[in-house]
């Protein structure tokens, strides 16, 4: 039985890695269950994935508040990064619906032939909408307690909000899209995935990426700069409108031309 057993787990071990034609078959399918799920399941699946996504600012806020002044700017950045990281594992393992995710994933049937624009453009509203609701409760809700339970450092949420709108509009932009990009190939390497653990990594070097370079994500940016609205420092709700249009239409371009066209285009030439 013992030898059978390790047998089994030999043959699994030699799988061999998925090919860009079924990643691609898979990533369609996945698409279009999302795209005919009932508009009601899919705004609490965003709503879902607007607060859990947003647990990244907790942990990013209290990382800095314990280690300001403490250690080498470079190494807190690091820890930061890894903390930003944590609301993506979250969100993916959990299935819930993440606005970044279908800029690609849900492009994938319509491209493809199998569904039509107006459905994508409902999934799209609904998930974007939900997504930014939950991202302002939790901005609102971290903004009042984080002080007060004394694990949030009063200027922190107003540094991290003031990070995400200094730049130019055209740079929150092709951040953006830099961003759009780094989260489309999560997408496309979670699919390729065989195993939790794989996926688990996956996303967090992706998500790390994101955190560590300030890339700029509608969702969990929404929620740094508004959080900083609403503890009066880094940030005004003018500074919110200014970083959200142009941070929304990188990730749509982001995740739309550089994944969902270039990877449909390079595995469909291929099948």
């Amino acid at each position: 039985m013992a030898r059978k057993r390790r047998q089994g787990e030999e043959e699994k071990d030699e799988e061999p890695q998925k090919g860009y034609e079924t990643i691609l078959e898979q990533e369609i399918l996945a698409g279009l269950t999302e795209l005919e799920r009932p508009a009601r399941n899919l705004f609490l699946s965003g709503l879902s994935a607007g607060l859990d996504v947003s647990l990244s600012l907790l942990l990013m806020a209290v990382m800095r508040t314990l280690t300001e002044g403490e250690l080498p700017n470079a190494v807190v950045e690091i820890l930061v990064a890894n903390m930003y990281a944590a609301g993506f594992i979250f969100v993916v393992l959990g299935r819930s619906e993440l606005f970044t995710e279908h800029t690609t994933l849900a492009v994938l049937p319509v491209i493809d032939g199998r569904a039509s624009v107006r459905q994508l453009g409902r999934l799209w509203g609904l998930v974007y909408t939900a997504n930014l609701l939950g991202a302002a409760a939790f901005a609102a809700f971290l903004a009042f307690l984080g002080p007060r339970l004394g694990i949030v450092g009063p200027r922190v949420l107003g540094d991290i909000a003031a990070g995400m709108v200094k730049p130019a509009w055209w740079l929150i932009l092709m951040s953006g899209v830099l961003a759009a990009w780094l989260m489309g190939l999560l997408s496309w390497l979670v699919a390729a995935s065989r195993d939790t653990i794989s996926q688990i990594f996956v996303v967090w070097l992706v998500a790390f990426a994101i955190g560590f370079g300030h890339l700029h994500h509608a969702v969990v940016g929404s929620t740094e700069v508004l959080a900083g609205v609403f503890s009066g420092q880094g940030a005004t709700m003018a500074d919110f409108w200014r970083f959200l249009l142009p941070t929304t239409v990188g990730n749509l371009l982001g995740g739309f031309i550089f994944v969902a066209l270039i990877k449909y285009g390079h595995a469909h030439s291929k099948s």
